[in-house]
C-alpha cells in the first residue's frame, strides 16, 4: 500500500542526476548511502553527471562490453572501485562447500553496483539473487543498478537498432517486477535508468567540446570513452542542489520511487 509522498530521495540527488535518470529506491538506499558511504555516493553521482548516451555507442555491433558499462566502469575504476568475486562456502556435515558468488562489476566498501545495458532480462534476477545473498553475509550494504529507461525504444528505433534492443532484454520495465517481487529481499536498493534526455549526437558533441574550451579553460578528453567536458559544480549537502521538491511515492517499507520527467 502507498504511503504518503515523500520527497527524500528526489532531495538528495544532485539536479542533473535526478532531472536526466529515472530514480527508484527500496528500504532507504539513498539515506544508507549518502550518509554512511558519502565518498561512494560522491563516486556514482559524479559518473553519472559525466556519462552521456552516444549515438555511436548504440550503433556499434555486440561485443564483450557495451561502451555503456565500459564508461561508467572506468569512471568507477579510477575512483578506486574494482570487480568484486567473493569466495563463500557452506557447511554439510562438517564439509565446507564452495559456493562462489557472482563477480560484481564495481564494488567499494561494501557497495556493490552493477551496470546492465542490454543482456538478457534474467541477468536481473542473477544481480539481485547475488545482492541478496552477500547483504545476508554483510559483505554488501547497498545494491546499486544502473539499466536503461523504457523511453529509449523510440531513439533505438529511429536510428535502425530497435531489434537489438528486445522487450527480452533488460530495462526498466523487466527490472522493477522482479525487486517488488522480493528479488533482493532485505537488501536496500537504488536504481538508475539511463533516459532519452542523456542521448546525444556524436556531431552534437564534437561542437560542444569546441565551443566549451575558450568558454571553461577546461580540459576536454579525447579518449572516445570520456566525458565530453569535465566542470565541477558545487554541491550542498550530500551533493544535491537545492532546488524546488517533487512528490516521491513511498511506502511504509522505506520503498520511495521518482521517474524522470
Amino acid at each position: 500500500m502507498m504511503g504518503r509522498p515523500h520527497n527524500m530521495l528526489y532531495n538528495r540527488l544532485p539536479e542533473f542526476v535526478r532531472d536526466h535518470y529515472e530514480c527508484h529506491e527500496w528500504k532507504h538506499a539513498s539515506a544508507i548511502l549518502s550518509q554512511d558511504f558519502p565518498q561512494e555516493w560522491a563516486d556514482i553521482m559524479d559518473v553519472l553527471a559525466a556519462f552521456r548516451l552516444r549515438r555511436s555507442w548504440i550503433e556499434v555491433g555486440g561485443g564483450s562490453k557495451s561502451q555503456v558499462s565500459a564508461f561508467i566502469d572506468e569512471g568507477l575504476y579510477a575512483r578506486g572501485w574494482e570487480e568484486k568475486k567473493f569466495q563463500t562456502s557452506v557447511m554439510l556435515d562438517g564439509q565446507a562447500i564452495e559456493s562462489p558468488t557472482h563477480q560484481i562489476d564495481c564494488y567499494r566498501n561494501g557497495i556493490a553496483l552493477e551496470i546492465e545495458w542490454n543482456n538478457k532480462d534474467p541477468f536481473f534476477d542473477r544481480d539481485l539473487n547475488n545482492f541478496r545473498l552477500l547483504f545476508d553475509l554483510r559483505a554488501v550494504s547497498v545494491g546499486v543498478i544502473i539499466t536503461r529507461a523504457d523511453g529509449l525504444q523510440g531513439i533505438f528505433n529511429d536510428i535502425g537498432r530497435g531489434s537489438s534492443y528486445g522487450q527480452s532484454t533488460t530495462h526498466m520495465s523487466k527490472l522493477l517486477p522482479k525487486i517488488e517481487g522480493g528479488g533482493a529481499a532485505g537488501c536496500p536498493l537504488l536504481v538508475f535508468g539511463i533516459t532519452p534526455k542523456l542521448y546525444l549526437e556524436d556531431e552534437d558533441d564534437e561542437r560542444g567540446r569546441r565551443s566549451a574550451l575558450p568558454l571553461f579553460g577546461a580540459a576536454v578528453s579525447d579518449h572516445p570513452g570520456g566525458p565530453a567536458l569535465a566542470v565541477s559544480e558545487p554541491h550542498g549537502e550530500n551533493g544535491a542542489r537545492a532546488s524546488a521538491a517533487e512528490p516521491v511515492r513511498d511506502d511504509d517499507s522505506g520503498r520511495h520511487l521518482r521517474s524522470a520527467g
